[in-house]
This record gives C-alpha cells, structure tokens and sequence, in this order.
C-alpha cells in the first residue's frame, strides 16, 4: 500500500491530487508543522533523513521529492494515463515543465517569501527597519524582476495549449500547481495574465483536485 507522508501545506498536497486523478488506493500518514518556526517535525526524518515533506513510501521503497513521486506514480501506477506518448512533442514539453516547476520558477518564489520574513521576529526590534529596507531593494531588483518574467514566460507558453505539456492535462500540470499557487499568493500573479489564471481556475474545478484538498486538509496556499 502506498503511503504518503503528507506535510500540511506543502508540496505534498501535489502527490495527493495525482492519487485522486489516478484512482490509485493510498493511506495519508500526517504531519505538523512547528508552529513557531513553520518546520516539518523532527517525526519525518525517521522517514527520510531530510526530513522533508513529500515523501512516499511503497512497500520497501522510499522515494522522496515531488517531481521524482509524481513521475514514479505515473510511470508505476498511471498506466499510460496523464503522460504524452514517448518521442512526441508534447513529451519533450512534459518533462520540461516537470522539472521547470521547482528548477526554475520556484526559487525566486522562495527568495520572496523569504526576504519577506527577515524583518520579522526573531530579529531584534532595532534592526528591522534595516532588514525591511534590505528587503525592498532585493525584491525591487532582482526578485520581483525575476518572477515577472517567469510569470510573463508562462503566460505566453499557455497561449499555445490549454495544459502545459499539450491539449491534455497531464502530471506536468499537476507538478506545476504548487509554484502558480503560490505565484497567485505571494508573487503578483492576477488578472493581468488571463491565461494562467484561467489555468487556475481550471485545476482547482477538477473533481479529483478538490477530493485531495478534502482528505489533505486546509491550503492556505490558496489564500
């Protein structure tokens, strides 16, 4: 039986949302984040020794990252489904968007949220105007430059398709859910790119999409 060592409001959520599409049998092992510091537990390094969320285990195997999950579940369990024929265009951008979703459009995502925090608490009260103004001229001129052209780049690629691999939904746009989720939250994403907030639109309409939030518990990522 698979399990999927799920983290609230994580990457995991995507490894969940892949199940419910395939119909594949799987058991939810929950996990907690530290409320002060938004850390996984300490419990998930008994799992994999990152002790990062998503990791599933099938049987004697522990596979762990979410592109490396999604593309084993559908290689193992897809039966052909949510993946475009072998040597077609539409593969070639299958497996590019499956890898551009964390290598690419991620990190400045991460660097936001970050530099967002720095003035926060635990930083001394004296020092965030610094750590504000720090983060200001970061985000004004690398990070948010950054995310708007990956935004503008992705915004342009859905003009060619309705999914991002092709005319069929596949794992690729599952895999990209997480960084246009959090693009909508914290990276300017909105109407002024009609197509990837259609995109949204449609991911979130999808029976199988809302049978995994319903059984993984509040995103705030949609927030």
């Amino acid at each position: 039986m698979l399990v999927v060592h799920h983290l609230e409001n994580s990457r995991s959520q995507r490894v969940l949302w892949l199940l419910e599409e395939l119909g594949v049998p799987y058991v939810i092992q929950r996990y907690q984040r530290d409320p002060r510091t938004s850390l996984a537990p300490p419990g998930l390094r008994a799992i994999h020794p990152l002790g990062k969320a998503p990791v599933v285990t099938d049987g004697e195997r522990t596979i762990a990252e979410s592109g490396a999950i999604l593309e084993y579940l559908v290689d193992g369990y897809g039966g052909g489904r949510l993946i475009p024929p072998a040597g077609s265009d539409a593969r070639l951008r299958y497996t590019y968007w499956m890898h551009y979703a964390e290598g690419s459009a991620m990190p400045p995502l991460l660097l936001k949220l970050v530099f967002s925090r720095i003035s926060r608490p635990p930083m001394p009260a004296l020092l965030r105007p610094l750590a504000r103004s720090i983060d200001r001229a970061i985000s004004a001129r690398f990070i948010d430059p950054q995310i708007k052209l990956h935004l503008d780049f992705m915004e342009g690629e859905l003009a060619k398709f309705e999914w991002f691999a092709g005319p069929e939904f596949t794992a690729a746009d599952i895999q990209m859910s997480f960084p246009l989720e959090a693009a909508q939250k914290r990276g300017g994403l909105d109407r002024v790119r009609p197509r990837l907030m259609r995109w949204l639109e449609a991911i979130h309409a999808r029976p199988a999409y809302q049978r995994a939030i319903d059984k993984g518990g509040p995103y705030s990522l949609l927030g």
